[in-house]
């Protein structure tokens, strides 16, 4: 009876051990990356101030200028910025004076006056460009739907820049031609990816045809979104895990 109670009494104890266990996480989801990051601003040649955040990494591969799209802000990359970290690169995020709050308040849009339009915007990206070319990596841009199609002027007209992503780039603006002409001058790599719908598709294949033989790197995925949120699991739960790899593949081939 003494020994059925004491077996009794260590089944309890062991029943008690698993039930403060923490629960196991739902699926095979994994833990969001997360990184430091810091506020920091930025002054554009015709005086606007750019608000952005900068997420450093180590010991960094490049720094990549992150660009967001129509209506958003720098917090459009608060989960791709950090992943970049863990991948090697430091990452700074801007708020373009052309924006708004679909991921978080866009901090330049608030301080400008008037409705700036896309084209507008150029002089935040060069005012990122400027500062990078101080800090040592390798300088990489990466825009997303408007700011997609501003990085290829950006990179033609800037020596400093290693590499290209676009993220669904088109012909946003009044000249039918703008983005390829200047997608014709690019001389360095280039990374074009967009939704998987047609009409984005044929968009983006556009700039990339027109992008020197041999450096357009052109991705079309099986599930994916407009713009930079296809790699954002929320906005993506179908397509952003394996979208994500070709953009690893070509930042290790461009800033290993």
């Amino acid at each position: 009876m003494i020994r059925r109670l004491r077996s009794l009494a260590v089944l309890a104890a062991l029943g008690a051990l698993a039930a403060c266990k923490p629960a196991a996480p739902a699926g095979n989801t994994a833990a969001p990356f997360v990184a430091p990051s810091r506020a920091m601003t930025l002054t554009a040649k015709d005086g606007v101030t750019i608000y952005a955040r900068l997420y450093p990494a180590e010991q960094p591969k490049a720094l990549i200028l992150l660009f967001h799209q129509a209506g958003s802000s720098k917090d459009e990359y608060a989960t791709i910025a950090p992943r970049l970290v863990a991948a090697g690169y430091s990452a700074l995020a801007i708020d373009q004076r052309a924006g708004g709050a679909l991921f978080g308040p866009n901090e330049t849009a608030a301080h400008v006056a008037g409705k700036p339009t896309y084209r507008d915007a150029a002089p935040d990206l060069q005012a990122a460009i400027d500062w990078a070319r101080t800090q040592g990596p390798p300088v990489i841009v990466w825009g997303s739907s408007y700011s997609s199609s501003l990085v290829f002027p950006l990179a033609a007209d800037n020596p400093a820049v290693k590499a290209v992503l676009a993220f669904s780039p088109g012909e946003y603006f009044d000249d039918p031609k703008f983005v390829a002409a200047a997608a014709a001058r690019v001389s360095i790599p280039v990374f074009v990816t967009s939704a998987p719908d047609a009409e984005e598709v044929a968009a983006a294949r556009a700039i990339a045809d027109a992008v020197p033989r041999g450096l357009a790197t052109r991705y079309v995925p099986v599930a994916g979104v407009h713009g930079a949120s296809t790699l954002i699991p929320a906005r993506d739960p179908k397509g952003a895990e394996t979208n994500w790899l070709p953009v690893l593949a070509f930042l290790k081939k461009v800033a290993p």
